[in-house]
């Protein structure tokens, strides 16, 4: 062992004084209390500070970290022979177009139009000949029917809705009753199909592929539980010549009433109607309107002119009335009141003097028309002109919930009761719905 010299308290309290005597030390110590001070009032007035920003501090090292991470996991993917989307929104919509296209049809509207030919022709050919021939010399155009052709005058869209291979459109792609139709399905194949029943208040009509082959039926869902700002996506044969076309947007706005017109004098006005800003053109008419899931929604149907991102679209569950009825009965059928009115609003009450300001005024129409249909359920009722129907079987109508709509609910046969105020007095009138097709 080493020898230590001996043990001198002295000498330790000298070195002491020594370091505590020196300039320097003394400016650190004094550094170290004033921080230690300030710290001190920091904890007592804001508890936790330093705490928290040690959490920040390790927070960010550690979402460093990750990007770091992350960004060499990107760089050793390797490519795959098919794109599949790593975002989810964009998947759900190549799985939902995938499974709906196939059920997506194009409809080839084609008939027999007259084919004309120019000849030019004397006007005075018929005249009487005096041994001079005619006075003039004159050779007029004119057009002359030389035959019929056989040609394609319009397409439209659909989807089928049962194996069997009908297949649900708009009435106003399929109204012409002298032409005839075919089916273009996604597969390339053609097929002729039968026009089985308009849908008397909706744009709507199915129609049946003429074959023994089974079809792939498309999914349908519940328009009743649509929501604003969810994904849409809308499939058809964009201006007759670029079959299931796929557009994507989302459902912009929901009880929409619009007037929807097209060929052959077609005009009507449809209530509840989805609107989308998914691109809906001319030739997607009749096609799907799809969610999410792959399942339809509603049936495109009208385009806001002069207006861009404006399309609409029939709910699916007012369709589903139709194809079951189609299948039970091979015909579409509505009730029947039998009754022209307008719906009340404060502009009618003052304008018809009126003490209500909700249901609907029974009137003529503008050009004469009966405010009540001869034979109808409203005459055997009892109904009279200026009527005001308040209340249809309990449920009150206004303009958020009209009378067609209520009435859409019911079938030919039923018995309903409606509240009138007539003579400034309410009363109840009992009727049995008629059957309108």
């Amino acid at each position: 062992m080493y020898d230590l010299p001996p043990f001198n308290p002295n000498n330790v309290k000298n070195n002491i004084s020594k370091i505590f005597n020196n300039k320097i030390v003394k400016i650190i110590l004094l550094i170290i209390l004033y921080v230690a001070i300030v710290f001190y009032y920091i904890e007592v007035f804001s508890p936790g500070y330093f705490r928290n920003q040690i959490d920040l501090i390790v927070k960010k090292i550690g979402n460093n970290f990750s990007q770091l991470q992350t960004q060499t996991t990107t760089l050793n993917i390797k490519p795959t022979e098919k794109y599949v989307s790593q975002i989810s929104y964009e998947q759900a919509i190549i799985d939902s177009v995938k499974e709906a296209s196939p059920s997506v049809v194009s409809i080839v509207i084609s008939k027999n139009l007259p084919v004309y030919e120019q000849q030019f022709i004397d006007p005075f050919g018929n005249m009487p000949n005096f041994g001079f021939g005619t006075p003039f010399n004159l050779q007029i155009p004119q057009y002359v029917q030389k035959g019929t052709k056989y040609q394609e005058v319009g397409a439209g869209s659909g989807f089928i809705v049962s194996e069997d291979g009908l297949v649900l459109t708009n009435k106003h792609v399929v109204v012409d009753k002298q032409a005839e139709y075919t089916v273009l399905t996604n597969d390339g194949k053609k097929y002729s199909a039968r026009v089985l029943a308009l849908d008397p208040v909706q744009d709507l009509a199915i129609i049946k592929i003429q074959s023994d082959k089974k079809f792939p039926a498309i999914k349908i869902g519940d328009s009743s539980s649509i929501q604003i700002g969810q994904g849409a996506i809308a499939i058809g044969n964009a201006l007759g010549q670029f079959s299931n076309t796929v557009s994507v947007g989302v459902v912009s706005g929901l009880g929409r009433t619009i007037l929807a017109s097209g060929g052959q004098g077609f005009s009507e006005t449809l209530e509840g109607i989805i609107q989308t800003d998914a691109a809906i053109n001319p030739g997607n008419s009749g096609g799907p309107l799809i969610n999410l899931k792959g399942e339809v929604i509603g049936i495109n149907t009208a385009m806001a002119n002069g207006a861009e991102s404006i399309g609409f679209a029939i709910p699916i569950n007012i369709a589903k009335k139709d194809i079951d009825q189609i299948i039970k009965t091979n015909k579409i059928i509505y009730p029947f009141l039998g009754v022209r009115y307008i719906l009340v609003d404060d502009g009618v009450k003052q304008k018809y003097n009126l003490s209500v300001d909700y249901g609907a005024l029974v009137l003529r129409g503008a050009n004469g028309e009966a405010a009540i249909v001869d034979g109808s359920a409203g005459q055997k009722a009892g109904l009279k002109e200026k009527d005001v129907i308040l209340e249809f079987n309990g449920e009150k109508i206004n303009k958020d919930n009209s009378m067609s709509k209520i009435i859409a609910k019911y079938n030919p046969g039923d018995k309903v009761t409606l509240k009138i105020l007539r003579d400034g007095k309410e009363i109840d009138i009992d009727a049995v719905l008629g059957e309108r097709s």
